[in-house]
């Protein structure tokens, strides 16, 4: 794990096809902008930056049968999951700089391809305010950045739900989600039978967060790939305004930073999403640099040296 930690991929996925709002497809410029590759590379990190995928233009048409884009967004994920299972296949670290989160389904099922081949054990945390439960039915808008959890579950377009190999591409023991505070009334019900652990922002304020890691991280061990799906709107907008979905609440910065610290010291995080971020909407790219931040932290950056705790383990 040290080795492919040490070799990182920035694969950009410039779309906003998914969204609700334009804008996204320029968050991997603004994370270039902010200086992601000088800022691994100071951490004693190889990196190999791919550039940015090319796909589909966003159309902005409305949704058809309960999807908006279906086309255009099966066409990104496929490139982001080929990109990524790329990368993973010759031992590197890739980090996905989107681009909205409907890109999860391509990320994720890459890895969770991977994993299966390798016959390792996947964890995955996904940081959003929002737990992306939808499916056509459901969905109030048919942007399909608020359902690639459900396809990822095995809900959804045959193109999305199979393109991890396997349907599903997870199991609930596999996935935490963390900072949750927006459920559209759909998928309160849908989410809580998928038997899906969700600690949102209620459980982090009567719990802490350290306490709401020690949890989201247990049971991790030297063979289990942590993969991390960092929705920017994850943050309270009070110190990351630049993202589409802004959700009052969310964790400040301290909390955050906790959050990232104690992934980091599992020495398990193997492949991160970076996602949602939008310029158009940010303040002098004061989300793009509060991210870096963060990235710095999952990456082992802290105040002091400290002893690495057992995987799995809390402080």
């Amino acid at each position: 794990m040290q080795d492919i930690r040490k070799q990182v991929s920035l694969v950009g996925v410039p779309t906003d096809v998914g969204a609700g709002h334009r804008g996204a497809s320029m968050g991997p410029e603004a994370i270039r902008v902010a200086g992601i590759t000088q800022t691994l590379e100071q951490l004693g990190l190889t990196v190999r930056d791919c550039g940015n995928l090319n796909g589909p233009p966003n159309p902005w048409l409305p949704p058809q049968a309960g999807y908006r884009h279906l086309e255009q967004v099966i066409a990104w994920n496929q490139l982001a999951h080929d990109a990524l299972y790329a990368e993973l296949s010759e031992g590197r670290f890739p980090i996905m700089l989107g681009g909205d989160h409907c890109l999860g389904v391509g990320s994720i099922s890459a890895v969770s391809r991977y994993c299966r081949e390798q016959g390792r054990k996947l964890r995955v945390l996904w940081l959003d305010a929002h737990t992306d439960f939808n499916t056509a039915d459901l969905t109030p808008s048919g942007n399909i950045h608020g359902m690639p959890v459900a396809c990822l579950f095995g809900h959804g377009p045959r193109e999305l739900v199979e393109m991890a190999g396997q349907v599903p591409a997870l199991q609930a023991d596999m996935l935490r989600q963390i900072g949750i505070r927006s459920v559209d009334d759909g998928e309160k019900t849908f989410i809580h039978q998928a038997g899906i652990e969700v600690f949102d922002m209620r459980f982090i304020d009567e719990h802490g967060m350290r306490h709401t890691m020690e949890q989201a991280l247990h049971g991790l061990d030297e063979n289990t790939h942590l993969h991390v799906s960092f929705d920017v709107d994850f943050l309270d907008p009070d110190i990351a305004p630049g993202v589409g979905t802004t959700v009052r609440g969310g964790p400040n910065y301290r909390e955050a930073q906790l959050c990232m610290e104690m992934i980091a010291d599992t020495e398990c995080m193997a492949s991160l999403d970076i996602v949602e971020l939008n310029p158009a909407l940010d303040v002098r790219n004061q989300t793009a640099e509060v991210a870096l931040d963060l990235v710095r932290s999952l990456f082992g950056q802290s105040t002091l040296v400290r002893p690495r705790h057992k995987i799995g383990a809390g402080r």
